[in-house]
């Protein structure tokens, strides 16, 4: 067992994988909930929705069937999003996704690179990124991009339990450091 299979995360995107398998729709809604994901983290309102213990579940399984309807997602994304609202597990819903992502890219044979850049990656940054990360791994390679908008420039790159930090933040670091071992 994996470390994205574990756990209250895993077990809901493990029983969301096996029935998108079974049902031929793992693209489909991978792609729903990376889309869901992305609306979640750009949007202030519904990101309080989601976390917020105040709003009932009836209001947030309302609000999050809606949203699915609207974006046109698969039967059975929309039939998960109800279960996890109706057992109160909104709150871990990006936990699931992350778990879902991983577990399908596992299952394909790819491997998940974290990146954190200053600011969003262009869809060319982002495929230079994947071609130049597959050479390096050896397996195609999902980009899973990130923004800090501390890291004043470059890139932080995880793969697996590998990091090459090449931000300006942490060149500038090691720079302070070095010169306060002159002085």
């Amino acid at each position: 067992m994996t470390a994205q299979t574990t756990g209250l995360t895993g077990r809901y995107a493990v029983a969301l994988f096996d029935l998108a398998k079974t049902d031929k729709a793992l693209d489909a809604v991978a792609d729903d909930l990376a889309s869901l994901h992305t609306m979640i983290t750009q949007n202030d309102d519904l990101r309080r929705m989601v976390r917020s213990p105040v709003v009932s579940r009836s209001e947030q399984k309302n609000a999050l069937l809606a949203i699915a309807d609207k974006s046109g997602m698969h039967v059975l994304t929309q039939n998960f999003l109800g279960v996890v609202a109706e057992h109160r597990r909104i709150a871990v819903l990006s936990g699931i996704i992350r778990a879902y992502q991983a577990i399908l890219a596992d299952y394909r044979g790819e491997t998940t690179a974290e990146v954190v850049s200053a600011k969003p990656l262009t869809e060319q940054q982002t495929a230079a990124l994947q071609d130049a990360l597959k050479k390096a791994v050896g397996t195609d390679v999902t980009v899973d991009a990130k923004v800090d908008s501390g890291l004043l420039g470059g890139l932080i790159v995880k793969v697996g339990s590998q990091m090459v930090d090449s931000s300006l933040r942490t060149k500038l670091q090691q720079l302070r450091l070095a010169m306060k071992g002159i002085g």
